[in-house]
């Protein structure tokens, strides 16, 4: 669940149709089906234009990642990847196999990485196919991303356009100057739903899918660099220490006490194993 997604679009379209209520007026008189049809089936009809149509097939799945992303915790990916490690160093890297199986399900990116180094994959083909994954992964979600964009733009054009047109039909219609008022109303209804519409769903939608493609990239490549850890033989504690440089230093404080513990069990071995 993404709360944020679901509170921002709820206090954002609430302000907006809250306040027309606090100014004495009606949320019926917003209501233009002419208006609605133009405005989003034009905006859609276009944005079909711009994407091949499987792209836009896919659209309620990337919607559906907005509101119901899976959090991903870079400290959790980490804290599995140093894991690997001490599963690595004490039984080979055949013992990886051991824990695939219950990282298919919530990091499957990791578990892919792991099968190919318990495989006995070369690290540069693992780093290379980890990398074009990475890579097609950016892809589709930048695509997804785009379509929202996409809409964002076009939807204020036309609105616009709408709103020309119900001032043309309005115009056909000066003869009788007591319908004017309304149908100057119903038109710039259209600009207010293209506007409406582009800034307070579009377009943060885009930047929500953009922000949570790049947290996902993220956790990515801490596991590129930690598995290529592992292949190098490094100590657990060496894995921690080396991703630790990807996160903040508030998150550092929780990795501190899981493998200072055992840098002592690990600073035993490598002694046992120099004399």
């Amino acid at each position: 669940m993404e709360p944020a997604t679901i509170i921002g679009l709820g206090v954002g379209i609430g302000a907006c149709l809250g306040s027309v209520v606090l100014e004495g007026g009606h949320l019926s008189a917003l209501v233009n089906i002419p208006a609605a049809i133009i405005v989003f089936g034009g905006t859609f009809g276009a944005t079909i234009v711009c994407y091949r149509l499987g792209d836009i097939l896919q659209l309620p799945r990337v919607l559906r990642h907005a509101f119901f992303a899976a959090r991903r915790d870079p400290v959790a990916e980490i804290r599995t990847i140093v894991e690997m490690a001490r599963l690595a160093r004490r039984d080979g890297f055949l013992g990886l196999e051991k824990g695939v199986e219950s990282l298919r399900r919530h990091s499957p990116f990791l578990a892919k990485a792991l099968q190919m180094v318990a495989d006995g994959t070369a690290p540069e083909t693992v780093t290379e196919v980890l990398e074009t994954e990475l890579y097609q992964l950016e892809q589709r979600h930048a695509r997804g991303a785009g379509v929202m964009t996409t809409m964002g733009g076009l939807a204020p054009t036309l609105g616009v356009t709408g709103t020309v047109m119900g001032l043309v039909h309005m115009m056909g219609k000066v003869d009788d100057p007591s319908s004017m008022g309304p149908a100057i109303a119903s038109a710039f209804l259209a600009t207010l739903y293209g506007v409406a519409s582009a800034n307070l769903v579009f377009l943060p939608l885009g930047n929500k899918l953009r922000l949570l493609s790049k947290q996902e990239q993220f956790i990515c490549e801490i596991v590129i660099e930690g598995v290529r850890a592992i292949q190098r033989g490094e100590s657990p504690i060496l894995v921690a220490e080396g991703l630790k440089a990807f996160i903040v230093p508030g998150l550092r404080d929780r990795l501190e006490g899981d493998w200072g513990a055992a840098a002592p069990e690990e600073g035993g071995r490598e002694q046992a194993k120099a004399s």
